[in-house]
């Protein structure tokens, strides 16, 4: 599996530590191997930090615990933990070791600056408060000087504190003017002297004390979450929370854009006819076209402050064809991202789903208000052919017939529709308990396969609607995305219970599960040629999977 990341940090650590609910998990970053689960706190874990020479870690409790821990790596278990802030302040919220001694460290947050010494015979921990007078700030991000004589503050208000660990004291802040907006959100303490200084506006600013003036900066997408050092910092990345990730030469302060993916649920998937190295994915605003095999970003189509529900290649790969919440249809060409044409005024509560015929000539949408409505579609005209009023809520899944003569329409009304695309009628509908999701032809066309919120799979007879067999599709959370093989030996379905499942058709049972997603599944295919399968998530992941049925 390869995992096109949702997440713009970066590390270079050979051991890692990932922020979770509860536990920190210790990896060995080398082998890709868990080494310890470290459990003591409750609830949310706000910030860890490792010694310098990798002998502790101190970790800090979210709101609900408050405390600060410090673990022996080595011996894989708590040390002394302590409340992180005093009674009368707010919490703490980041922390940062000493950059030469194991037994120091700084913790910061809402009016809370302690610098913190381990006294490790006596398994204790010993507080600090730094003084600032009368000057009261929310912390967001700390950096160590590397001799230890200095470690500075980056608040939400857009300054930067300079406090002595030795005096406790404030030793200078700034700027004075023009501070950085939406704060310091990310700050970098550089060997050579300086600071590397990241805003929420996404500002990353080279400046020195006491004035901090810019000396250096450039502007990236997205606020700054995290900048890491290579080396010396003659070189550095950056992670913003547009799920960026960006190296950037201290020379030149030019940035080279490395690494990308959403930042918002992915709503959809889908690879053009006949081809697997490339598909698209839509989320929120952005429609992106990838490369398969590199999982690099070829393409970016962005439509601001609107949400794409879904999308669909036309059969001779000329126009990508969305569905947005602003009721709009919209084309764009793949290779340029240049709109084609609009179909205004598609549905009243938004487009919700979307397919188009092997032909060209037709696409058929379905809205938020339950319509299905049949367009023939041109480069100069967009016509109206037909509007099938029977659902009664959102439309939520499109198939079309190879020959183009008849459609399946699933929608949250607990029906799915057949239609004569021919005569534009109904010719069947299946009733269930259940909001549906997703819905499939067999290849043979002679049975559909659905799903949706009551987990069940169910197969029904196309020519009288007649359901045939049922299956407990997954033990937790709706089923939300569904696709056959072009064969159809073999299905995929992937939900709320974070799992991919494939399944033998004619048996009716799982043979391989795939976990990796840590958000809800809503959309997954199978790549033409059964080379990969490719799931999306709420959580802004892209899952490529190796096909365990490869033809």
């Amino acid at each position: 599996m390869e995992n096109i990341s949702p997440k713009a940090e970066v590390a270079e650590l050979e051991l890692q530590a990932v922020i979770g609910f509860n536990d920190i998990i210790l990896w060995d970053y080398k082998k890709r191997e868990l080494i310890a689960r470290l459990s003591l706190h409750k609830g949310k874990i706000e910030d860890l930090a490792f010694s310098p020479n990798d002998l502790y870690l101190v970790s800090l409790g979210g709101p609900d615990d408050g405390s600060v821990v410090v673990w022996s790596i080595a011996k894989k278990d708590a040390i002394c933990g302590s409340p992180a802030a005093g009674l009368n302040v707010g919490n703490a919220t980041t922390v940062i070791f000493s950059g030469c001694f194991d037994e120091m460290f700084v913790t910061a947050g809402n009016g809370t600056i302690r610098v913190w010494e381990l006294d490790l015979p006596n398994r204790k921990i010993r507080p600090t408060e730094c003084q600032t007078g009368q000057m009261k700030r929310i912390v967001m991000s700390i950096t160590m000087a590397n001799d230890d004589n200095f470690f500075y503050l980056g608040t939400t208000t857009g300054d930067i504190l300079k406090m002595n660990p030795k005096t406790k004291l404030l030793a200078d802040t700034g700027p004075t003017k023009d501070k950085f907006s939406l704060g310091v959100s990310a700050i970098k303490c550089l060997k050579m002297g300086g600071l590397l200084v990241g805003s929420g506006a996404g500002l990353l600013v080279f400046c020195k004390s006491p004035s901090y003036k810019p000396i250096k900066k450039i502007q990236l997408q997205g606020g700054i979450t995290s900048i890491t050092l290579r080396g010396e910092g003659h070189q550095f990345f950056v992670g913003t929370e547009e799920s960026h990730i960006y190296r950037v030469n201290f020379t030149d302060f030019k940035e080279t854009l490395i690494g990308t993916c959403h930042f918002e649920a992915v709503q959809d998937i889908v690879f053009p006819f006949g081809t697997a190295e490339l598909f698209a994915t839509c989320a929120k605003k952005d429609i992106r076209v990838w490369h398969t095999l590199s999982n690099r970003e070829l393409l970016r189509i962005t439509v601001p402050n609107m949400t794409c529900h879904c999308i669909e290649f036309m059969r001779d790969g000329k126009s990508i064809i969305s569905a947005w919440d602003d009721g709009k249809i919209r084309a764009f060409a793949p290779e340029t991202g240049r709109l084609m044409y609009v179909i205004n005024n598609a549905h009243r509560i938004g487009v919700t789903a979307i397919a188009t015929t092997s032909d060209c000539k037709r696409v058929i949408s379905g809205g938020g208000e339950g319509e299905v409505r049949v367009w023939q579609v041109g480069c100069q005209t967009q016509k109206l052919e037909e509007a099938l009023k029977e659902h009664q809520s959102s439309v939520s899944c499109i198939r079309v017939k190879k020959n183009n003569d008849g459609c399946v329409t699933a929608s949250t009304d607990g029906t799915c529709i057949i239609w004569d695309l021919v005569r534009l009628k109904r010719n069947q509908m299946i009733l269930a308990n259940t909001l549906f999701q997703c819905v499939c032809y067999h290849p043979e066309e002679f049975q559909i396969i659905t799903s949706g919120t009551d987990r069940k799979i169910a197969y029904w007879e196309v020519f009288d609607g007649s359901v045939i067999r049922e299956l407990e599709g997954s033990l937790s959370g709706s089923i939300n995305g569904m696709d056959i093989s072009l064969e159809g030996v073999h299905f995929v379905t992937g939900g709320n219970d974070h799992m991919v499942k494939v399944w033998d058709y004619n048996e009716g049972e799982v043979t391989h599960v795939g976990v990796g997603h840590s958000g809800n599944i809503r959309r997954l295919r199978i790549s033409p040629g059964n080379q990969y399968i490719i799931s999306v998530s709420a959580d802004g992941a892209i899952l490529r999977w190796k096909c365990p049925f490869a033809s």
